[in-house]
């Protein structure tokens, strides 16, 4: 990995396993801006046969990897607690 990967960001991306939380997987997915890394998430479920999928994006952004990637489990896990399969309905327009 050169200098300025490390320092940028890009490069290799690591594949997280999922994280299971009551029936959802939940997989941090950072997005490295300026050598730190924004808190986003992807929070997942399969409802009759078919994969469902929510990001979660926030502003927080943090300098350590392993930092970003707790507090991107742990704002997925508020998500579903407060809506649940809800998070799904969602429609953007």
């Amino acid at each position: 990995m050169s200098l300025f990967t490390k320092l940028f960001g890009g490069g290799e991306k690591s594949n997280p396993e999922p994280v299971g939380y009551k029936g959802f997987d939940i997989f941090p997915d950072l997005i490295a801006e300026g050598g730190k890394y924004r808190l986003s998430a992807r929070i997942e479920k399969t409802i009759d046969g078919d994969r469902k999928t929510h990001a979660v994006i926030r502003a927080d952004v943090f300098e350590s990897r392993d930092q970003a990637e707790s507090f991107s489990i742990t704002k997925a896990k508020q998500v579903i607690d407060e809506q649940g399969e809800r998070i799904f309905d969602t429609v953007i327009r």
